[in-house]
């Protein structure tokens, strides 16, 4: 038997006490539904929707019923039209062909006398319009807009915002009705009118323009709700119309965002909800977020902005976690804008890393990091190598990288900079990301005067600790390269630190590594080089045996890096002339900047700390455009190595940072090995043994090339990029025919009134983010009188871009004059592609 009534269906189903008997009563009271709607019983139909809406709510089908939720909506009675359009609202959507029968439906109520049956229209097309129905259906919309009926004025503004989105292009029917609707007192009305509006100015931006003419009444009505006394039909937990409140704060962000008149017209109410504004609630939290948020977004006065920000560090001392977790995302937004406001809170800020919420700490662990300048970085230096302590490990990768980063930034001293890395090493080695390891061994070899002390330090650690892949790395690294450095000892004040090291201690050392538990390949490959390398910094003859006894074990290894090692290092003791010159130190790296990759957690490193500035004695506008404009890169990065015919020197690939550092510098090359014999430099060229950097360490070359072009196409046009001081420097563009996405540039120097030679020429250039950039050496560094010298540059440009170039030339003269000059030039036609 069916159930007669929407009760009786609803007792039976939650009376059933498994699954299968649930399917069972839905299945048969659908099939009695479905035979009542084939008897075109009109009497029963209103109840059997009712069921049919209420099976479609447990998730059964139900999609048999909209031809019957039409006939209801074309009743004469309230109720069936109400039901009818519940019904089309939940079986139906707009891609079904069934809405079209709607339409006239829809039109027809729209224009009935009874505002409610309007309103069920109205909130009809609100939920299900389709493009076709917004286009038919946008005028009765309109004029509904400027009803006299509050209700329908209200239920008419929130399809006008359904339509827009549907069909962007009718919001211009609707801007009057809105901008009219802006002067109703009644609050619904004034809400969704500001809705509307708000989806119009994100639709079109063009359309701010026009409703900036209505901040001063928006500001009225904000004066007005913060001002007025106790509403009890708009009081919430004390807070007049909050809804409302929110709606004009973020109107007012839209208008008043890129435009300072209106942005002055508004300072002063959002100083007044700022202050007036109670905080103990959640009501007043959201006004005032709000505030923040509209104050941050504008061109608001400076003491606005630091009391926005004094409102989010209040935050900060909240115990709702949620409003704790805003702040921080707010604050980690705003801190660029002004960083000093921020500081103040910074207690606050690193008392929330020892939160127990995790999102909280990953949020103040940003902050933190954002805040770090010259005057902090020990104090908050310190307080993050204290959550490094203790941090979970999936904080660890991306902080390493950012302390390190943030210490070759701001680093005080050297000293202090090789400390604090190594701390990092200590606590997260194996969470430190090779470069990071890189920039280490760079920084070690470039402090030649604490070559002894970060010896020892290593050397120390690794004797408590070798557990720490990177630790380990960065420790064997320096003690293969400064060995003989470290067992002369030194007079440092840290107990720690080992002041008499014998030979054998750290032959003893490298060899307990490789026996250790956490030795693999990698670290065999580092402890077998730096063993090598012992062998001409020592100058026991028994500590040289044992080690080359010891790496002769290693010739069987299963692992054939590790073995190839092992028998390169075993033959090369059969040339003990030329060992020494082999083994000798690594030449000091240049100074260059990693660009490290983002990561999930961490996102983009550059962006959190920001861009790294250059010592150079440019002024401070130049340094923050080159920061601004141009990355570094290598076409070796881009090119199939097919078109590139041309051998790039060495510091080709030098970053950005390179192009401003101070003074003239010369690319450094590795010594070369004075051989004895053709065939001596030929077998150690057959054992690889002229690069013996192996797996991240920094290998001993030096390339050499001639200035000369890969195009083989000629342009006789010639561009001047600087011309200053009678040096004159000439551009001359031709495309490599080999690539359509690369431009060959001969750089051409003329030393047309300098009137002595100049000397020692250095000459750099970069260019924007989405280029890439690879120089040649020039034919010379020295320029006679009248003379000329050449120099080749390659450009890679896939989008086709205008080229930018930022130039450094630096040169001196022998009678001790020095220039070092920068210049732009962006001047080749677009048709050179």
């Amino acid at each position: 038997m069916p159930y007669y009534r929407l009760k009786d269906l609803i007792k039976a189903i939650r009376a059933c006490k498994t699954a299968a008997d649930e399917r069972a009563v839905i299945q048969k009271e659908s099939a009695a539904i479905r035979t009542s709607f084939k008897e075109e019983n009109n009497d029963a139909r209103h109840s059997n929707v009712a069921k049919l809406l209420y099976i479609h709510m447990l998730g059964y089908p139900a999609h048999f019923g909209q031809i019957e939720c039409l006939k209801l909506v074309a009743s004469n009675r309230f109720a069936d039209k109400r039901l009818g359009y519940l019904g089309i609202m939940l079986l139906l959507d707009e891609n079904q062909e069934v809405l079209t029968l709607v339409t006239n439906s829809l039109k027809n109520d729209m224009n009935h006398s009874n505002m409610y049956i309007v309103g069920l229209a109205l909130c009809t097309l609100g939920n299900i319009s389709s493009p076709e129905m917004a286009r038919d259906l946008c005028a009765e919309v309109e004029k509904l807009l400027g009803s006299s009926n509050t209700y329908i004025r209200k239920k008419a503004a929130l399809c006008a915002m359904r339509i827009i989105r549907k069909v962007p292009d009718l919001q211009e029917n609707f801007l009057n009705r809105a901008k009219n609707n802006l002067n109703d007192r009644n609050h619904g009305v004034l809400l969704t009118a500001i809705t509307l509006i708000i989806e119009m100015c994100y639709k079109n931006p063009e359309t701010v323009q026009t409703f900036r003419k209505t901040v001063p009444l928006l500001v009225r009505h904000l004066k007005t709700l913060v001002s007025a006394g106790f509403s009890q039909e708009h009081d919430v937990t004390g807070v007049t119309d909050p809804f409302l409140q929110v709606k004009i704060l973020r109107l007012l962000r839209i208008l008043g965002k890129g435009d300072a008149e209106a942005s002055e017209a508004m300072n002063d109410i959002l100083a007044q909800v700022a202050t007036n504004t109670e905080s103990s609630k959640n009501v007043g939290n959201s006004i005032l977020y709000e505030t923040v948020q509209t104050i941050m977004e504008i061109q608001s006065e400076s003491g606005l902005r630091v009391l926005a920000i004094n409102i989010l560090g209040k935050f900060l001392t909240n115990r709702d976690n949620n409003i704790r977790y805003v702040a921080l995302t707010t604050l980690n937004k705003t801190v660029s804008i002004d960083t000093n406001a921020v500081q103040r809170h910074r207690n606050i800020i690193l008392d929330c890393l020892r939160d127990g919420d995790i999102s909280i700490r990953r949020r103040a662990l940003e902050l933190s990091f954002a805040l770090i300048n010259e005057s902090n970085v020990r104090v908050l230096t310190r307080e993050l190598l204290a959550f490094l302590e203790v941090a979970d490990n999936e904080f660890k990768q991306g902080m390493t990288t950012k302390i390190c980063l943030a210490a070759d930034r701001f680093a005080p001293n050297k000293r202090w900079h090789i400390d604090t890395v190594l701390r990092v090493l200590k606590l997260a080695g194996n969470f430190v990301r090779e470069e990071i390891l890189s920039n280490f061994i760079r920084l070690v070899s470039q402090t030649t005067e604490l070559n002894a002390y970060t010896a020892q330090k290593l050397y120390a650690s690794l004797k408590s600790d070798i557990s720490q892949e990177s630790l380990t790395l960065a420790g064997v690294w320096v003690i293969g390269e400064y060995g003989d450095i470290l067992i002369k000892g030194g007079n440092f004040e840290e107990e720690e630190l080992v002041k008499e090291v014998t030979e054998s201690d750290v032959i003893d050392l490298l060899e307990s590594i490789l026996a250790g538990p956490y030795a693999n390949q990698v670290t065999r490959e580092y402890v077998l080089t730096a063993l090598m390398k012992l062998t001409s910094r020592f100058t026991s003859i028994s500590s040289i045996q044992r080690i080359q006894a010891y790496i002769e074990k290693y010739n069987t290894s299963i692992e054939v890096e590790v073995q190839q090692r092992a028998v390169e290092y075993s033959n090369l003791f059969k040339f003990e002339s030329i060992r020494p010159a082999v083994l000798e130190r690594m030449p000091i790296p240049e100074v260059k900047e990693e660009v490290v990759r983002q990561t999930e957690d961490t996102g983009s490193l550059l962006d959190d700390i920001g861009p790294v500035t250059a010592t150079t004695a440019t002024p401070q506008n130049a340094k923050n455009d080159i920061m601004n404009l141009f990355s570094s890169g290598s076409l070796l990065d881009d090119i199939d190595p097919a078109t590139a015919t041309t051998a790039a020197p060495l510091n080709a690939k030098n970053d950005i940072m390179n192009l401003f550092s101070p003074g003239p510098t010369t690319p450094t090359t590795a010594p070369v090995a004075p051989t004895q014999n053709a065939q001596q430099t030929n077998a150690l060229d057959s054992l690889g043994l002229l690069g013996l950097g192996g797996a991240g360490i920094p290998s001993q070359s030096s390339t050499t090339s001639t200035s000369t072009s890969t195009s083989t196409s000629t342009s006789t046009d010639q561009y001047v990029a600087y011309n200053k001081n009678g040096f004159k420097v000439s551009l001359n563009p031709s495309k490599d025919p080999n690539n359509s996405n690369i431009l060959n540039i001969e750089v051409t120097f003329h030393n047309v009134g300098v009137g002595v030679t100049v000397q020692n020429l250095l000459f750099q250039a970069a260019v924007p983010k989405t280029q890439k950039l690879q120089m040649q050496p020039p034919s010379s560094t020295s320029i006679l009188p009248g003379a000329t010298a050449q120099q080749t540059i390659r450009v890679a440009n896939p989008q086709k871009s205008n080229v930018r170039l930022r130039l450094r030339i630096v040169y001196s003269t022998p009678t001790g004059a020095k220039v070092d000059e920068i210049a732009e030039f962006n001047g080749f036609p677009q048709e050179i592609w």
